[in-house]
């Protein structure tokens, strides 16, 4: 596919380099500053656009920008993407039509379900990664799940009502998850114990998690009611720093009420 890039910035060049290599052609880039749009080209190919001149032809409009600004690059591009086939923005959180403002081309979102903190690693990352698709018209739906499969990735239909739940879902696995380690290895150096004795258990919790769910995987104190463990983890955290204390009282919580045993132990936590 030829591929116009908006926003070449982590998401969008790690998008970018992915499709290239996947055989794929970026046509053009384009940013607020035009110094970004001339690295990116050196990178990815295809030359440096501008918000004023109407768009190449291409394939798909990949519109890379943070969700607030979405809006914006509808508006500026409007009636200027009469040769773009589709366009697409990579938020997992706004609805498709927040492109609608491009009065052309049909529209859609194509979010990555994968963390990507630099282009080339996400750029990497994007293989074997899961893609919510979502777009009404039934050509686009077809080319955005060809683009992910060409990139090694697995597609599956969003639907737009959906995403506030499916967006908090993925900043819980991947935010709340780093939160808890953030904690545990904290609590391991008061110990004088090096944070990477607990990698063979981060794993296998994860490896658990994603086999057998969660709830099933669900292990240790809270899990078990034990009012006695909590009690004495609580004390020595609370030894340590008063706040941490008060995050770890609130982590034991959450977890209890997976289990189904807060009755029993809310009391300690208080």
């Amino acid at each position: 596919m030829d591929l116009i890039l908006v926003g070449p910035g982590r998401a969008g060049l790690g998008l970018a380099l992915a499709s290239v290599e996947a055989g794929h052609t970026i046509v053009g880039v384009l940013a607020r500053n035009p110094e970004a749009s001339r690295r990116a080209v050196e990178r990815v190919g295809g030359l440096v656009l501008s918000w004023e001149d109407a768009l190449p032809r291409a394939d798909l409009l990949l519109v890379a920008v943070r969700d607030d600004a979405v809006d914006e690059v509808g508006v500026r591009l409007a009636g200027k993407a009469q040769s773009v086939d589709g366009a697409v923005h990579l938020s997992g959180l706004i609805p498709a039509t927040a492109l609608s403002g491009l009065a052309g081309p049909p529209v859609g979102s194509f979010h990555p379900l994968q963390t990507l903190p630099t282009p080339e690693l996400g750029a990497g990352r994007l293989r074997g990664a899961s893609i919510a698709v979502t777009a009404d018209d039934d050509y686009l739906s077809d080319r955005l799940f060809a683009l992910a499969a060409s990139l090694g990735a697995h597609p599956f239909e969003l639907d737009d009502a959906a995403k506030p739940l499916y967006h908090a879902a993925a900043a819980a696995a991947a935010n709340f998850t780093l939160t808890a380690l953030a904690m545990s290895r904290r609590l391991f150096e008061a110990a004088g114990v090096d944070f990477a004795v607990g990698a063979p258990l981060i794993r296998a919790v994860i490896d658990n998690a994603l086999e057998i769910g969660p709830e099933g995987a669900l292990t240790g104190p809270a899990a078990r009611g034990d009012v006695g463990t909590i009690r004495t983890q609580l004390a020595a955290v609370r030894r340590l720093d008063a706040a941490l204390a008060e995050d770890f009282a609130a982590m034991v919580r959450a977890t209890a009420r997976v289990a189904g045993t807060l009755d029993a132990i809310d009391e300690v936590l208080d």
